[in-house]
């Protein structure tokens, strides 16, 4: 086993996987990774959120870098994954609960459309309008104005300045941004205003970090089509928790 301390090394051992390299955030203070055989893990303090041990890898390998990753981190660190390998971890590994499984979806183009023109970047004083139209339209958003990692809202507004949809840049790496905190409002749904918005952040992100990826609920049909129609690819992943961590 050796510790991984620089980007370059995590991209080198995970073939420049995208969850992997999304989870070690430029190896910003408080991150730290570790390589064992084919296996490697990057434990990321409050990525979107949480603290994440995203990991790699054959199980064999995978549980030595969870076990220690665990030891050295905390019980608090959630392993996160491809779904059967995290299954397999939660098998193997006693304190270990399988909570549930979501998908991680990336892309590094998106298909092609007309230009999107009624989408733009908000100005930090915008924010309130973004955070009320949260508390309606995506109550459980990850993403929220004012905290760490959330970098800038995207919206589109009515001809009477009302916001009707939002989405975020939030806790994106160097060369993999993160889509975040997706929301349209009720009575505006239906009309393509979210997926405009979405297409309008992942062109950002993507001409700024040659990657985009985002984090979707498996119960989430609708929000994976649009994600779907704009080019991203969907990858099963799951997470688990130390027994007596789990909320």
């Amino acid at each position: 086993m050796r510790e991984l301390t620089r980007t370059a090394e995590v991209v080198d051992a995970s073939a420049d996987d995208d969850l992997i390299v999304w989870a070690a955030q430029d190896m910003k203070p408080g991150v730290r990774a570790w390589a064992a055989g084919d296996a490697v893990a990057v434990a990321s303090p409050q990525a979107s959120r949480r603290d994440r041990l995203a990991v790699l890898g054959s199980t064999a390998h995978a549980t030595r870098l969870v076990r220690h990753a665990l030891a050295e981190m905390g019980p608090a660190y959630r392993p996160f994954g491809d779904v059967q390998l995290v299954r397999e971890l939660s098998e193997t590994i006693d304190e270990l609960v399988f909570l549930a499984g979501f998908s991680w979806m990336a892309t590094t183009s998106t298909t092609p459309a007309a230009p999107v023109r009624d989408v733009a970047w908000l100005d930090p004083d915008e924010e309130p309008d973004v955070a009320d139209l949260l508390k309606t339209a995506n109550p459980d958003s990850y993403a929220v104005p004012g905290i760490p990692g959330v970098r800038r809202w995207a919206g589109i507004r009515d001809t009477t300045g009302e916001l009707l949809a939002v989405a975020a840049d939030a806790w994106s790496a160097p060369t993999v941004g993160l889509l975040a905190g997706v929301a349209t409002a009720v009575q505006a749904r239906g009309r393509g205003l979210g997926e405009r918005t979405c297409r309008f952040v992942t062109d950002e992100l993507l001409a700024e970090h040659d990657r985009a990826a985002l984090m979707v609920d498996d119960g989430n049909p609708a929000a994976i089509g649009v994600y779907e129609r704009l080019g991203f690819a969907r990858r099963f992943v799951a997470a688990a928790a130390v027994e007596g961590h789990l909320a």
